[in-house]
């Protein structure tokens, strides 16, 4: 392998966004929210920004700042007296507690800001105003009259949250369903969710008639099939995204409990045109499909009026676009229609559009930069997420996106007409073997409680290594073992170390072993020159394999080159060390060094989007620019490409002294005990 580009390479886009979803401004961050999609966003995104250049890169994220949840949990501590501010401050708190935690964890937000927070807030209103009225420009919203839950004791309307049931899509295992939606991401109308309460008094809500704006989803039945075969004959999309979508693209079902066989017999023949499928095995329900949602919904209103108990299946039903919550980021006039607010999830998804005008403007550069990023044919938009949201993401905001061809988001023609992004979904992080939620009974540990046991790095690598793009994976830190015999026994493992170990030990000791030696023998100098052709050959794989790895954000195997090749990498460095310094050969142990410098650069430049820090006190140490020694635009043949003229001369460059007993990667204090 003579050079980088002996085997094809995987192509990169030259400008990219990288978005890592909204967590709710009404709480702390949790293991999942850091782990599942924060800490994968960052690695890969700090990967592009060493590999295309840190201007082309975009990583933005924020607080969602409106919506259900939060008026919920802000009124639940305002009448216990928890909190005396209004929701505004509410939320700015949680924000600023999220954004300390994120960048305790090294996660490198271009911006982190809020929908409804400062200027990020401004750009945002402008932006969903836009869209909005864009959408109904184009034919796509209609104004429709829905029945929303109202509470008779409390004298008012409730918000999703403050109702609860169960949910109605067959199937669904959701422990929590709110008026319109699962916690799951399960949709459905309001008058399907199954008991349902008010959170407010604890009576069964009336339903009382309110008028909305929603976007014709149904309509795009036929562009959204074309686009997940599209997705399907692409080896690197993630099943579970063309699975989750593909759900929601089946005519719609009713199923019926066998138990009312015989009256829907009855009155079979006055429900609209439908197909019958009886019950197979040990099925509890039959099937009644019909073409068309109209026809599901007409079904279901008989139905429901005989008394028949049934669920409903995934479907394409109308997106709902505004709401009725003073808190919110406020609707345009349309047609007359004053006083509503933006549903806080189809804002949402166009809330990193905001934040990437945001940040360009906070540079400096043209308010229409963000085409150049979201519009090019040569820039692509990544957008981490958990798979619970894939509904939104994979359905909804990809027929809203097509809706807006072809005069684009700000009516500019097709320069202003965003591509479909790349969906990386991960699976659920599990709490042990369990979902965690931190409305449910299993209560995660927050990311500040994590840090009281790890460093930032072993929880990154550990996170990275769990393979949650192939399916969902327990999380299991001892110190919060539920048993306190496991949790206090030394003989039990900490699993969450494991990836640890290649920090604190391996990769720590081939850096200080190369610093040490070059102390002792070299006059504290980084030898130069060719580095051994074997060496050369087995850095070549690795960096390919790496990036062919990270091309398809498999970060679990990333970390599996990592691994390998830091473990080869330092039993190089101690099998030829021990050879030279064994024949007494001064050539050989100058050599050996060579390898090994070179060897450590490949391995920095491998984990510095997972170990940022650790990997850039390396290069620190090695007096090299950032900008070089983590950039992927050298040809790799040796050190020396990253010197000047003169030190290639001389055949050595200057490195800063390392102290005694020094650690590129330390362990936590409690780890010390």
């Amino acid at each position: 392998m003579s050079d980088l580009n002996s085997r094809e390479r995987v192509e990169w886009p030259a400008r990219a966004v990288v978005t890592a979803g909204m967590p709710y401004g009404n709480k702390p961050l949790h293991f999942g929210h850091i782990g599942g999609v924060f800490v994968p966003a960052d690695a890969f995104a700090r990967f592009l920004r060493d590999r295309i250049g840190a201007e082309n890169v975009r990583f933005v994220s924020g607080t969602d700042c409106f919506g259900s949840p939060i008026n919920e949990g802000y009124r639940k501590l305002v009448e216990a007296g928890e909190f005396d501010g209004t929701i505004a401050d509410y939320v700015l708190a949680n924000h600023e507690r999220q954004k300390a935690t994120l960048e305790a964890f090294q996660v490198s937000l271009d911006i982190y800001e809020g929908s409804g927070i400062g200027h990020a807030g401004d750009v945002h209103q402008m932006i969903s105003d836009q869209f909005i009225e864009r959408l109904h420009e184009s034919g796509h919203l209609k104004l429709d009259s829905t029945l929303q839950f109202y509470d008779a004791k409390a004298g008012t309307f409730l918000n999703g949250r403050q109702v609860q049931g169960h949910c109605p899509v067959q199937g669904c295992k959701s422990e929590h369903a709110y008026a319109d939606e699962c916690d799951l991401g399960h949709q459905y109308a309001p008058v399907d969710l199954i008991a349902p309460v008010s959170t407010l008094t604890g009576t069964v809500p009336e339903m009382r008639p309110v008028e909305n704006w929603y976007f014709d989803l149904p309509g795009f039945e036929d562009f959204l099939k074309g686009y997940v075969r599209e997705l399907e004959a692409d080896d690197e999309v993630r099943p579970v995204v063309t699975k989750a979508i593909a759900e929601f693209l089946a005519p719609p079902v009713i199923f019926v409990k066998n138990e009312h066989l015989e009256e829907y017999e009855a009155m079979a023949a006055e429900l609209p045109p439908h197909e019958f499928r009886p019950a197979e095995g040990n099925k509890q329900s039959f099937e009644i499909e019909f073409a068309s949602i109209g026809e599901r919904d007409r079904a279901r209103d008989a139905l429901a009026a005989a008394g028949l108990r049934f669920r409903t299946s995934k479907t394409l039903v109308p997106f709902r676009i505004t709401g009725n919550i003073e808190w919110g980021v406020r609707a345009p006039v349309i047609d007359g229609v004053e006083g509503l607010t933006v549903w806080c999830w189809p804002e949402s998804l166009w809330a990193p559009i905001s934040f990437t005008i945001t940040i360009n403007d906070e540079q400096g550069m043209p308010r229409t930069s963000w085409r150049d990023f979201w519009c090019s044919d040569d820039a692509r938009v990544y957008q981490f997420i958990g798979q619970d949201n894939l509904y939104f993401y994979g359905v909804a905001q990809p027929a809203l996106w097509e809706a807006l061809r072809p005069g684009g988001l700000f009516a500019e023609g097709p320069d202003s007409q965003m591509r479909q992004t790349t969906l990386v979904a991960n699976h659920h992080m599990l709490f042990g073997k369990k979902k965690a939620s931190s409305s449910g009974a299993v209560k995660p540990p927050t990311g500040e409680e994590l840090l009281e046991h790890y460093t930032p790095e072993q929880l990154r690598a550990h996170f990275l290594a769990l393979g949650l793009d192939q399916k969902s994976v327990g999380f299991s830190p001892k110190p919060f073992d539920p048993d306190p015999a496991k949790r206090d026994d030394p003989r039990y493992a900490d699993p969450v170390l494991k990836e640890g170990a290649l920090l604190t030990n391996v990769f720590n000791r081939l850096a200080r072993s190369c610093f040490y030696e070059a102390q002792k023998n070299f006059d504290g100098c980084m030898p130069l020159g060719a580095v051994t052709p074997e060496v050369r050959r087995r850095a070549f794989e690795a960096l390919l394999d790496y990036e062919e790895r990270m091309h398809k954000v498999e970060l679990h195997r990333v970390m599996s080159v990592c691994d390998e090749f830091i473990r080869w990498s330092n039993k190089w460095w101690a099998d030829g060390i021990k050879a030279a310094e064994a024949s007494e050969d001064a050539d050989a142990r100058r050599q050996v060094l060579v390898d090994s410098f070179y060897l450590l650069r490949v391995a920095c430049l491998l984990m510095h989007p997972v170990v940022p820090v650790g990997c850039e006190k390396i290069c620190d140490y090695l007096s090299f620019d950032f900008g070089d020694f983590f950039s992927w635009n050298y040809d790799f043949d040796s050190n020396d490409e990253l010197c000047p003229a003169i030190e290639i001369d001389a055949g050595a460059h200057r490195i800063h002294e390392l102290p005694p007993r020094f650690d590129f990667f330390r362990k936590h204090e409690s780890q010390y005990k």
